[in-house]
């Protein structure tokens, strides 16, 4: 009998734990669903605390930047926003110059003066949710068809937008949830003047590049400092020498008291993407096509630019952070199918869809209801060729080289032109949406480098789709230039406004239709484009398919499995998670340990090396170890440490809070033992990788010198 009690108590515990561990959850249903778990587990905090609409609560304190590539939190009264240094890594590039190198060099704003304006960066507070699953779905029947049943909910959700919003400032949106079998409103404030305040070098905020990225142990300082700007009243302004710093419902205050393993720990963020309730068939089309794609492409892609990175300062500076964001995803899709494949997710898939056809089978309404869902999921996935020319397509020559996407915004200017009437006033309108950002572009941009990538891109396309699925100017390439890419697009540069700022600017000047039907970039543009646009037909009766077949599993799914608390995937709404500081076995004979230090920094230096390099003066600071008031009882300097939080992309910048709701660490990365998170959470191995927030004190207090931002801050000490 004891014997049973102990096993009950331990399969109790593991249930609980893997509860608390894994899940993105909406903040407006803590009370029901999570807070007495959280609670048990050592929070100090009520729900009330975590999400209110009547009073500031942790909620107010975070936002999601330019509407959710990543997260940031408020550290002061006076709008202080603390996030990663990728998540500014745009912004900090931009500024950046031969002359001002702040990659190289880090930046640090001693005065308000200084802080630098971001045009086009936004923050977004979270002002409240609803949920509207009924009212969205109150005219909905089964016997819709799809286009029906789209139309309606697309009126309904807009109609319920426009009521929310009423003769506000704030912005509202209707999301879905568990496959469009539930809906959520949200209200959320945005804030447009956001200034770069500060940011370590990169041998601090990037430190260990590419070969760290989704590792553990890390000792990297990946933060940044920005500011967000209200206008005198308080609220969202243009940029403007009057506005004034924002202040904010609530700020996170900052607990130097460090962690321990064991320690509850909470992430709150926006989480930008995951597919948890993927059947076996689409994770087979991920490992088969998805990520094997990605990988191809992206590889050709970052070797032409690291290349040119390497020829120069500037070059360096100009391609730095596209480098880093066509870098991050394409590691990201080769650990992704290692972790599916050693986890052996396919087959787990496969046991419960198992299980989901001998529920349904024991029951004529549910044979009914959901008896075609696999059926229609396994057919959208069977035509893979398809799929597979879309996603080459949108990795190759979309995303692929610049010169496409940036001639194709002449389209609109293009056919004003072809139309023969003189209309002034609307080409002088497409001529400003043509200009704007040109600048920026050509700041950042070698024609050279793209031509390089063009030719290769465009051969592996070739390479790889059937002919059947190639733009119409590839006839052309194997008729006039017998195949030869690289000969192709040496024509194409030559013969083109697109990818010189001069020629351009004097085209805009006096546009006409001939140079545009003259022009080979534009010319191959429209091509890519229009080939898109066929692919995306062909596909769209298997993409109905596949979103009926998602929606009525995910519905099944629910129903048979009541007892269980369901989380929604992410999809770059605010999310809760919460869980316990913890180290990991990553295989056998290996436990990695939950923290690290500044010795572990010191020791990965490699002198002059792009990634590893520890400049002289961090060096001397570390060897003096005057940590002060940042120091661990045991007197180190501890630089980042893991817990069990649930987080993706997106969650990049979140806060993680202790009991108290006081700010720890800063997220930044997942490790690469669990790279199939996003579509299988792996309790054991999965980790949320942080920046301890007494390494950021250090590192803006000891190395920047910028004091006058730590006296803006509350201390937990």
């Amino acid at each position: 009998m004891r014997r049973l009690s102990i096993l009950l108590l331990l399969v109790f515990a593991f249930w609980g734990r893997a509860i608390a561990d894994e899940g993105m959850w909406l903040p407006s249903l803590v009370h029901r669903l999570n807070i007495s778990e959280m609670q048990q587990m050592g929070l100090r905090l009520s729900a009330e605390e975590i999400y209110s609409i009547n009073k500031a609560s942790l909620k107010d304190a975070v936002v999601a930047l330019d509407r959710g590539s990543c997260t940031g939190e408020l550290i002061s009264n006076d709008g202080l926003l603390l996030t990663n240094h990728h998540c500014g890594y745009d912004e900090i590039q931009s500024h950046s110059s031969v002359m001002n190198d702040y990659l190289q060099d880090g930046f640090w704003a001693m005065t308000r003066e200084e802080e630098l304006p971001n045009p086009g960066k936004s923050v977004s507070f979270l002002i409240k949710i609803e949920e509207v699953t009924d009212k969205v779905m109150a005219n909905l029947s089964e016997d819709m068809s799809l286009e029906e049943r789209n139309k309606e909910i697309y009126s309904t959700t807009r109609e319920l937008e426009k009521e929310a919003k009423g003769d506000t400032h704030y912005e509202t949106y209707v999301r879905s949830f568990f496959n469009e079998n539930q809906y959520h409103l949200f209200v959320v404030e945005t804030f447009k003047d956001i200034r770069l305040v500060g940011a370590p070098p990169q041998a601090l905020g990037k430190f260990g590049g590419d070969t760290d990225n989704w590792m553990w142990p890390r000792h990297t300082s990946d933060f940044a400092l920005f500011r967000v700007y209200s206008g005198p009243d308080g609220k969202p302004a243009e940029f403007s020498e009057d506005n004034i710093p924002y202040n904010p419902k609530h700020f996170f205050p900052i607990s130097l008291k460090g962690v321990d393993e064991g320690d509850f720990a909470m992430v709150l963020g926006y989480p930008g993407s995951t597919n948890r309730y993927k059947t076996s068939y689409g994770v087979q089309y991920t490992m088969d096509v998805t990520n094997p794609v990605r990988v191809n492409v992206r590889e050709e892609k970052l070797r032409i630019i690291d290349e040119y990175m390497s020829s120069s300062q500037k070059a360096r500076i100009q391609y730095a952070s596209k480098y880093a964001r066509s870098s991050n995803y394409y590691k990201y899709s080769i650990g992704q199918n290692r972790g599916l494949g050693n986890l052996n997710v396919i087959e787990k898939k496969k046991a419960l869809e198992d299980d989901f056809t001998q529920w349904i089978s024991t029951d004529n309404t549910r044979k009914k209801k959901y008896g075609k869902a696999l059926e229609y999921i396994e057919k959208a996935y069977s035509e893979k060729e398809i799929s597979e020319a879309q996603e080459y397509m949108a990795e190759a020559m979309v995303r692929g080289p610049e010169i496409f996407m940036f001639a194709y915004r002449a389209l609109p200017v293009y056919r004003l032109l072809s139309e023969g009437e003189s209309r002034p006033d609307f080409i002088e309108m497409i001529k400003t949406r043509v200009t704007s950002g040109m600048d920026a572009h050509f700041k950042d941009y070698d024609a050279r480098t793209d031509q390089k990538v063009a030719a290769a891109l465009l051969k592996l396309y070739s390479d790889n789709i059937a002919p059947q699925y190639h733009p119409d100017f590839f006839k052309e390439v194997q008729k006039k230039y017998k195949g030869d890419f690289e000969k192709y697009t040496e024509k194409m540069f030559k013969n083109s406004v697109f990818d010189n700022e001069d020629e351009l600017s004097e085209f805009l000047q006096d546009p006409n239709a001939k140079t545009l039907e003259k022009d080979m970039a534009f010319q191959a543009a429209r091509d890519i484009f229009d080939k898109f646009r066929e692919l995306n037909d062909l596909a769209g009766e298997n993409n109905d398919l596949l979103d009926t077949g998602n929606r009525l599993f995910m519905a099944g799914l629910m129903e048979m499995q009541q007892d269980k608390n369901f989380y929604p995937d992410a999809n770059s709404t605010m999310r809760l998670t919460y869980g316990q500081v913890s180290d990991y076995e990553p295989r056998d004979g290996v436990v990695y340990k939950f923290y690290t230090t500044s010795d572990g920094y010191v020791e990965k230096e490699i002198p002059g090396d792009d990634e590893f390099h520890v400049p002289e003066r961090m060096k001397n600071l570390l060897q003096a170890k005057d940590f002060g008031r940042y120091a661990s009882k045991e007197g180190e300097l501890h630089t980042c440490f893991i817990s069990n939080n649930d987080i993706t992309g997106g969650n990049s910048g979140s806060p993680v809070l202790n009991a108290d709701g006081e700010l720890i660490g800063v997220a930044f990365d997942g490790n690469w033992e669990a790279m199939s998170g996003d579509i299988a959470f792996e309790p054991d191995l999965q980790r949320c990788i942080n920046v301890d927030i007494r390494f950021v004190l250090w590192v803006i207090d000891k190395y920047a010198g910028a004091t006058h931002l730590i006296d803006e801050m509350v201390i937990m000490e």
